[in-house]
């Protein structure tokens, strides 16, 4: 197994901790969008938003900062970002 893929990450986000002040979508807009609702949502490659409860889309390897920077400054504590392969969380209220 390479590492890549040892160490794939995904990101979700709980809408029911969601505060909405979008921070995520500032540091990176091509993985968190704000819906009409005004809650933060994920989206993958096809731009579409991921509604259902605890959907996640894969973190590229170039927006793992800014995802991450995303889940530490996020007010409502709601961005979690796992390892695909055991669903460890990395980043986000529930890291160790």
């Amino acid at each position: 197994m390479s590492n890549e893929t040892a160490d794939a990450l995904e990101v979700w986000i709980d809408q029911d901790l969601c505060t909405g002040d979008g921070i995520c979508v500032q540091y990176a807009p091509e993985v968190f969008e704000l819906d009409i609702d005004g809650l933060a949502y994920v989206k993958g490659d096809d731009e579409e938003l991921r509604q259902s409860p605890g959907a996640t889309v894969p973190v590229p390897a170039a927006l793992l900062l800014d995802v991450v920077d995303s889940a530490k400054e996020c007010p409502g504590e709601c961005i979690h970002v796992r390892r695909s392969r055991d669903q460890v969380e990395m980043y986000g209220p529930d890291a160790e």
